[in-house]
């Protein structure tokens, strides 16, 4: 058995420092999440309609499960199942247009924060043990700087992949396509609520899950000197599609199936099982498809 390893962080002779280093607003983040912010709240009230609460509310759903759950996490981050590269192009553009980052930032992103967490110690930033409105702020509105950043290969495929590359230069003119449909659809009161009060919800809804992930919540599974352990956030568990299993996915990181145990609902789960009978996915892993870990302990 071994400790968990991810290929393109856990490099050999890896030197990355995950304590020291500063955060500072970031303008684009700042201009970014807020007119989200502005515009999904404000704007959305004076022009709602039931059809723009049906459009914000199936979009939203749409977005969370095929997008950002399966798109970016499970399938281009994780690898934890396959599917026709045309899908693949599906599942990450809908998971770029959750409006958090691109494909390639998001992975980026992702890897570092889980490499920083599965050290001994780490900075705050990656622990989010502030209190809740310090923590909101620094998520949504700024980033850390190492002084000395781990080292990040992301695969060939990726990287050099001219579709991945047009979404990364793209990530936030990819709304308006979609803008433009619901403005043709449904006014001014559509494109409020399906762009701008959808991008609101999950940008938010994706800070809350994660401080409460890495602060409180039930566990089955500790990751051994780890300085951040997962937690499961039970109620969320529809809304989220499984991504609330957070202590399972520090256990299984590769694993497709988040909601291992009963009464844990994984829609997103349940979407792949579905895609897989028609044949549009395969290979889906699971826990006992995953190499043993030396570093797990599983908990009373």
């Amino acid at each position: 058995m071994a400790k968990y390893q991810n290929p393109r962080i856990d490099l050999k002779d890896q030197r990355g420092d995950p304590i020291t280093g500063t955060v500072h607003a970031d303008p684009i983040k700042i201009l970014w999440v807020g007119a989200m912010l502005i515009f999904g709240t404000v704007g959305s009230l004076i022009y709602v309609s039931l059809g723009a609460v049906i459009v914000f509310i199936t979009f939203t759903l749409v977005n969370i499960c095929l997008g950002h759950s399966l798109g970016m996490h499970r399938l281009l981050i994780h690898r934890s199942f396959k599917c026709p590269k045309w899908l693949e192009y599906v599942f990450v553009h809908l998971g770029t247009i959750a409006g958090i980052a691109g494909p390639l930032t998001m992975m980026r992103t992702h890897d570092i924060r889980d490499w920083a967490q599965r050290q001994t110690n780490c900075h705050n930033f990656f622990t989010q043990v502030a209190p809740w409105y310090i923590d909101l702020y620094r998520q949504l509105f700024c980033k850390i700087e190492l002084n000395q950043p781990p080292d990040f290969v992301a695969e060939a495929e990726v990287v050099d992949d001219c579709v991945y590359q047009w979404m990364e230069r793209t990530w936030m003119w990819q709304q308006v396509p979609w803008a433009i449909l619901l403005y043709l659809l449904g006014g001014v009161g559509w494109v409020l609520w399906g762009i701008c009060s959808r991008v609101c919800a999950i940008v938010l809804g994706h800070w809350l899950i994660g401080y409460l992930a890495h602060n409180r919540g039930q566990q089955d599974w500790e990751v051994e000197h780890a300085a951040v352990q997962g937690h499961n956030v039970a109620w969320s568990s529809i809304v989220t599609m499984g991504e609330c299993w957070h202590n399972n996915h520090h256990a299984f990181p590769g694993s497709a199936k988040m909601g291992l145990y009963a009464g844990q609902w994984d829609l997103g789960w349940s979407t792949l099982r579905l895609l897989e009978r028609v044949g549009l996915v395969s290979e889906l892993k699971t826990p006992d498809c995953l190499a043993h870990r030396s570093d797990l302990v599983r908990l009373a």
